[in-house]
């Protein structure tokens, strides 16, 4: 018959602190492994290979304003921190980026699709194809034909759409809109290539479109009983509830009120 002896509870105390030190010491030392694995020359970032849009910006460029904000090795480097690097580069607009093992990082970049400027003649900024405002060195864009738009501070995006709705009702009249400005109190106002000024009051994108297109409708048969064509006009008020008024470059400096009968 055998029996068995429970241990003193000296010896288990002194069994579970030899554990939990033998525990510790393994983590430890795991902690250790890890931390020296990751800080070996082999993982820090010998690369970054970017794709994507980089119309506006070159290799030396992106470097320049990149490099000096990245901190870290491949595997402890901050990839949300890398990309606000990357979206602070003027014209990035978005950046995408991932770890490429073992020493590489991955960027794809979207730039700004400048549609506009936005603001005043004097500090431009630029309107992309979001209807976002960003800056950028305007003597880089493109186009040289963009409109100037300008209007209450987060409003861009409703400036850029009523523009859409617009410029090509007065295309039809072979009349290119230059600039769409929304005042403070809600008034849309247009400038045409010619210099002309439409002022078309305040109300909903419907009503001004409505107001656009009573004026346009009637605007060739105006100005052709004066032996003018329809950009002769100097300026036009679309304000009135019943008609508008204009003023035809070489008549007169009288404005002319024309009445448009309601539907």
């Amino acid at each position: 018959m055998s029996s068995s002896v429970a241990a003193p509870l000296d010896v288990k105390l002194m069994n579970m602190t030899a554990t939990v030190l033998f525990l510790g010491l393994l983590a430890i030392g795991a902690v250790a492994t890890v931390r020296w694995v990751v800080r070996m020359p082999a993982f820090d970032i010998k690369g970054i290979v970017v794709t994507g849009d980089v119309s506006h910006n070159n290799a030396l460029t992106l470097r320049a304003n990149v490099t000096p904000r990245l901190a870290g090795s491949f595997f402890s480097i901050d990839l949300a921190r890398v990309r606000a690097a990357f979206e602070a580069v003027p014209w990035v607009r978005h950046a995408v980026v991932r770890r490429d093992f073992p020493s590489r990082l991955m960027v794809t970049l979207q730039e700004h699709q400048a549609v506009a400027y936005w603001g005043s003649e004097s500090e431009p900024r630029l309107i992309n194809s979001f209807g976002e405002v960003f800056e950028a060195n305007v003597d880089e864009v493109e186009q040289d034909t963009l409109p100037r738009l300008n209007g209450p501070e987060g409003q861009a995006a409703d400036v850029l759409a009523m523009y859409h709705v617009l410029a090509p009702l007065f295309a039809q009249l072979e009349l290119p809109v230059e600039a769409l400005d929304l005042s403070s109190g809600g008034s849309w106002r247009v400038e045409l290539e010619s210099g002309a000024n439409i002022e078309m009051g305040r109300g909903s994108v419907a009503e001004i479109t409505a107001r656009v297109r009573r004026f346009l409708k009637t605007l060739t048969q105006v100005t052709s009983r004066y032996g003018r064509r329809a950009n002769a006009v100097e300026s036009a008020d679309l304000r009135h509830e019943n008609g508008y008024a204009i003023r035809l470059a070489g008549v007169s400096t009288t404005v002319a009120t024309v009445a448009v009968p309601k539907k």
